[in-house]
């Protein structure tokens, strides 16, 4: 089932736009907190995302700008400010489509099936893990965070993102090996030390300290 994001902070619109998502057998999620549009993103992992222009605290401009960032999902931005500025600006921003209000609720589901045919007709769905505010991109070993983004080696990442899938738990040093040594010939104590500290390193640049939490004897949490 597809999952729709909609950004919409007029409620019986986006009320009305989840009923017809839903009569059409298509997951749909409201944003409620319009101060951390990014969270619902990356915990909901829509597949399409209904955009309004004039929101609460950011605008529509601001978020798709912030997604794009670390996603390439297809992006619809729904306003009454349909002039053609708005429109060219919509879609250099990174939007996919424009759809002026008012609209018909049957135009809309058009426009969202052709633009998920096009779209994920044998490719992957876009995933990605998220922790106080930073970004793992499955997709190209990335990590962003405020603005900031570093690219990660095989080991780096398959550390983080074990870290990340388990946040909040302790992972031991052994589970850690275990995923490194998918790649590697040969995974020691040893490695893992130096991984560990380079990636520390690198979350360190970024403004990211203590995001990985050493429990000695047992292994390392993100917490």
């Amino acid at each position: 089932m597809y999952r729709i994001l909609i950004v919409e902070d007029d409620e019986g619109i986006a009320a009305a736009m989840k009923q017809q998502s839903e009569m059409w057998d298509l997951e749909a999620f409201c944003v409620q907190d319009f101060r951390n549009v990014l969270v619902d993103f990356a915990d909901f992992k829509p597949h399409l995302i209904l955009l309004d222009i004039s929101l609460p605290f950011f605008n529509g401009y601001h978020w798709c700008s912030e997604i794009r960032k670390i996603s390439k999902v297809p992006i619809i931005f729904i306003s009454s400010a349909s002039d053609n500025m708005n429109i060219v600006m919509a879609m250099n921003m990174g939007g996919d489509d424009f759809i002026p209000k008012p609209f018909d609720q049957n135009v809309l589901i058009a426009k969202i099936q052709a633009m998920l045919r096009r779209t994920y007709d044998f490719t992957a769905e876009t995933t990605l893990l998220q922790h106080r505010e930073a970004f793992l991109n499955i997709n190209d070993n990335t990590l962003n965070y405020k603005n900031e983004t570093i690219s990660l080696t095989k080991n780096e990442y398959r550390i983080l993102y074990t870290l990340m899938e388990h946040k909040g738990k302790v992972v031991s040093r052994e589970k850690l090996m275990e995923h490194l040594w998918q790649t590697d010939l040969f995974v020691d104590e040893n490695t893992l030390n130096v991984n560990i500290g380079r990636l520390r390193k690198k979350l360190n640049l970024i403004g990211l300290e203590n995001f990985i939490t050493t429990k000695f004897g047992v292994g390392y949490i993100i917490d």
